[in-house]
């Protein structure tokens, strides 16, 4: 620490970078956790089988978790957050803006993943082949992570690729899963509990995954009330309020 004012600003900049990255990776993990759970407990209910296996469910939860946090964790602050109002001593953690993009997302993954598992056989024509469906619907679940992560780097913001490549650790994580999630499901079948998926498979999950990102879009111009957003911008910022109707 100095005597320098610029130090002052640096400090709450990366107080608030670091309170916000929090907060994107809370919203990743509780749509990832929500997703998880229905998908297997619905599926078991109905089907007596669960289509995600224990060492996928690690994998997940390995995504989830560790990646996730490095991920997310470690966005560089920016200099837009200082036209951020503080955030009050009673403010919810889990903002409305949060619980939206959750909700918004948990209802597409949920969705298209009840669709896969009860439909996707006839869909997809798969002919019984129970062991094919549950790869496909384990490797459309990941990408769908791995999209709703892209999507998690701006809770409000529509343009969530601004700045991403600048944050080498976003794009080695991002990086990584995807090429473990290749292995995992083309080389370590027996250990996993996969089977080889086709390129036309490998497509349809990509595809299903990244339209993650147009929900993601529509989502975020639902308007929030109660100071959470304003109802009228997208770029996650509010003016300050200045002049004598600040007083």
């Amino acid at each position: 620490m100095d005597d320098n004012f610029s130090t002052i600003i640096n400090v709450a900049k990366w107080g608030r970078s670091v309170y916000i990255n929090i907060q994107k990776f809370v919203q990743f993990q509780l749509t990832v956790n929500v997703v998880a759970l229905m998908v297997n407990f619905v599926s078991a209910a109905f089907t007596g089988s669960a289509p995600l296996t224990i060492v996928q469910l690690l994998w997940v939860n390995l995504i989830m978790d560790t990646l996730g946090a490095l991920a997310l964790a470690t966005e560089p602050p920016s200099d837009a957050m200082m036209r951020r109002p503080p955030v009050g001593r009673g403010d919810n953690f889990i903002t409305k803006v949060m619980w939206r993009n959750i909700t918004g997302q948990s209802i597409y993954q949920l969705l298209v993943l009840g669709i896969l598992l009860f439909r996707g056989d006839s869909l997809l024509q798969m002919n019984n082949n129970d062991d094919l469906l549950n790869t496909f619907v384990f490797n459309t679940f990941v990408f769908c992570q791995v999209f709703n992560e892209v999507n998690s780097r701006e809770m409000e913001k529509i343009n969530v690729f601004s700045g991403m490549f600048s944050s080498w650790v976003f794009s080695a994580v991002v990086t990584a899963t995807v090429v473990f999630q290749v292995i995992l499901v083309e080389l370590l079948g027996t250990f996993a509990g996969t089977v080889h998926l086709s390129g036309w498979l490998w497509l349809m999950s990509v595809l299903i995954g990244s339209f993650s990102l147009v929900v993601g879009a529509l989502i975020k111009c639902i308007p929030i009330s109660s100071g959470d957003a304003s109802s009228d911008r997208h770029d996650g910022y509010q003016p300050i309020p200045t002049g004598p109707s600040a007083v």
